[in-house]
Order: structure tokens, then sequence, then C-alpha cells
């Protein structure tokens, strides 16, 4: 019979579950997760804030929020537009 180690406790799932904190994690590492793909199609297609914002139809100001990723206060519909200015498209769903 395989002993089990006593040093592993619970997943990192797990944990946060307990603590109250993991569907507020997961949309912050979701938010995280798109400005960085955002940021790396802008830096690919050599599309600097001005431009990005201009396509967008928006504010520098506006944009910076949307690429900060601490920043949660971000709308679907500003998602979608972010995608479509580097060319790409938003899929969202549920699993």
């Amino acid at each position: 019979m395989k002993k089990r180690n006593k040093h592993i406790g619970p997943s990192l799932d797990e944990f946060l579950k307990e603590e109250g904190v993991l569907e507020e994690t997961r949309a912050a590492v979701l938010k995280e997760t798109l400005a960085w793909q955002i940021q790396q199609a802008m830096e690919t297609d050599k599309i600097s804030k001005v431009e990005m914002a201009r396509r967008m139809k928006t504010s520098r100001a506006a944009l910076d929020r949307l690429l900060d990723p601490g920043n949660a206060s971000v709308t679907l519909q500003t998602l979608s537009r972010a995608a479509h200015a580097v060319g790409r498209d938003l899929r969202i769903e549920l699993v």
C-alpha cells in the first residue's frame, strides 16, 4: 500500500474554494490572460497603443485600463472590440 505524503495538502482549487476566493481568482486570471494576449498580438502586429485606441474607437486611458492586469472592470464589449482591433475573435464558453 502506497503511503500518502503528509506534507501535501489539497489542490490549489480546493484551497481557493475553502478560502472563498476561487471564482474571484479565476476571473482575475482570465482578465490577466486576455490582457496579455492582446498585448502580445499588438507587439506581433507592431500596433502602438495610440493606433490600438484608434482602432477600438476609444481613448488611450481606456486602453490602458484594458491592458492593466489588475483592473477587472472591463466589459465583454470592450474585450470584443480589442480582439477585433488585432484581427482576432473573442470566444467565451461555459465548461
